[in-house]
């Protein structure tokens, strides 16, 4: 399981990123938290350039109650998941519009989903 620091979380919580800020991660980076996300079950969509993962949970309360969590941190970072729910079931995309593909604030986020 993939444990985000307190620090990261501080530093995602304490003001989101500048948009010039936001670039895609160079292959080097990829490989590395990407792995690290594929090994906590995200899949890596290439052809999209976007990371996707399925969470499944005890009834609709749980699910519903993660996703607020999420939408709480993913405001707070101004990095918003492309998601579905149905009942117990979630499905997310995650991608940055900005640089049109994987950036450090879609690791921060899954990271974050992932601690849930």
């Amino acid at each position: 399981m993939y444990i985000l620091s307190l620090n990261l979380v501080r530093r995602m919580t304490s003001s989101a990123l500048p948009m010039k800020a936001v670039k895609i991660l160079g292959s080097v980076e990829h490989a590395a938290d990407l792995n690290a996300l594929r090994n906590c079950g995200w899949i890596i969509d290439e052809e999209k350039d976007c990371i996707k993962k399925k969470f499944q949970f005890k009834d609709f309360n749980q699910a519903f109650g993660w996703m607020t969590r999420v939408a709480l941190m993913a405001d707070k970072m101004d990095h918003h998941p492309e998601w579905f729910n149905v009942y117990n079931r979630v499905e997310v995309t995650l991608s940055t519009h900005e640089c049109g593909g994987v950036s450090p604030r879609d690791v921060a986020l899954a990271q974050f989903m992932d601690t849930l």
